[in-house]
């Protein structure tokens, strides 16, 4: 359904948080943005316009407001959301249709449209993906197909052998040749981020719009030999609360387990990002220059620009020798957001001197 300013000026009416992440509607006359959610007075239908993100409501003019504050984190997954996520990781032989959604008071579209937003792709294509996952790891561990197949709620072994390859790309026998990445999405102040973990430690983490994202992935997959697959992994629970801490100025340091995926040369610049303090920013030049080799400038920078752990591994901290914000994947305006986040809870005054590249 596509979501016409009539539908989208009604869910906030209503307050609806299923179009929570989908929308925001700024107010002409006071010349702010919300969430769908907010519980300030609603204006009047002709005094609004509305915006896919943050960034943009920003760009237009559109100041954040202060009761629903839509640059803060929102809860990322409704409650009617988790129940069902929860009840699937607890029993993945079931298979939920519209009917099942119907008895526990749930309309299918509101799932349809969620599961689209978030994980671009169907709820149904989506436990078929969970499904997989599980039956992916018994078989790394020694299950066999057969009991896999039937353990994650399939009647045949041939449907499930047929759903297997369609997703991985190879065949239940085959699973012990290659690597299980696990993907989600996770919601963040400054939009959605594609998460991916191996049992070694997060590999990607990085915004969903970036153009280098189908990139990430197929170097992740290349070199791991890899199947990439929706699902969930425990470390998704420690990074996200990590991540909310992060956004609500209580966190500076990330113990979370990484595991990038690159060169020898790349991993050792990524680890030097990480050496960065908290609320500081390095140029280009001084980061060559703590790795050792004052002329690599440039295979720095091209390092940098590679690395597909965001936030955490910090290359929103390197700036250009003039001060300028140049360079970073999710853009600048997130890069500015960041460093102007962290030196407010360094208690430091770079936002001062930030300032963008022409």
């Amino acid at each position: 359904m596509k979501l016409t300013p009539e539908i989208m000026y009604d869910a906030s009416v209503r307050k609806d948080e299923s179009y929570e992440g989908a929308f925001f509607m700024a107010v002409k006359t006071t010349g702010i943005f919300c969430r769908p959610v907010c519980t300030a007075r609603k204006p009047k239908f002709e005094n609004v316009e509305f915006f896919e993100n943050a960034k943009d409501a920003m760009l237009n003019g559109y100041r954040p407001c202060k009761v629903c504050k839509p640059l803060e984190l929102a809860g990322s997954t409704p409650g009617y959301i988790k129940e069902i996520l929860d009840h699937l990781q607890q029993h993945p032989d079931v298979k939920l249709k519209d009917w099942d959604l119907r008895q526990r008071d749930i309309e299918p579209a509101k799932i349809r449209r969620w599961f689209k937003q978030h994980y671009n792709m169907t709820f149904q294509s989506y436990q078929r993906f969970l499904r997989i996952n599980k039956a992916f790891g018994q078989m790394k561990y020694g299950s066999g197909a057969a009991s896999a197949a039937y353990e994650n709620g399939y009647e045949s072994l041939s449907g499930f052998n047929s759903s297997f390859k369609n997703i991985t790309g190879i065949s239940p026998n085959k699973t012990k040749e290659k690597k299980l990445v696990t993907i989600t999405r996770i919601t963040t102040p400054l939009g959605p981020m594609i998460a991916a973990a191996t049992d070694e430690g997060i590999c990607i983490f990085d915004f969903a719009d970036r153009r280098m994202m189908e990139t990430i992935m197929k170097r992740v997959e290349t070199s791991l030999n890899a199947s990439l697959i929706p699902g969930e992994h425990p470390l998704f629970d420690v990074l996200n609360k990590q991540m909310e801490e992060y956004f609500a100025g209580t966190r500076q340091q990330f113990d979370v387990p990484l595991a990038p995926v690159g060169t020898e040369f790349q991993r050792k610049v990524w680890k030097g990002l990480q050496e960065i303090p908290y609320g500081e920013t390095k140029s280009y030049k001084q980061q060559s220059i703590f790795l050792g080799n004052e002329k690599a400038v440039r295979a720095v920078a091209k390092a940098n620009g590679e690395n597909g752990i965001a936030i955490i591994i910090p290359c929103h901290r390197v700036i250009g020798g003039n001060g300028h914000l140049t360079g970073y994947g999710g853009g600048l305006w997130r890069k500015q957001w960041l460093l102007e986040h962290e030196a407010k809870y360094a208690g430091t005054t770079n936002q001062l001197s930030i300032r963008f590249g022409t």
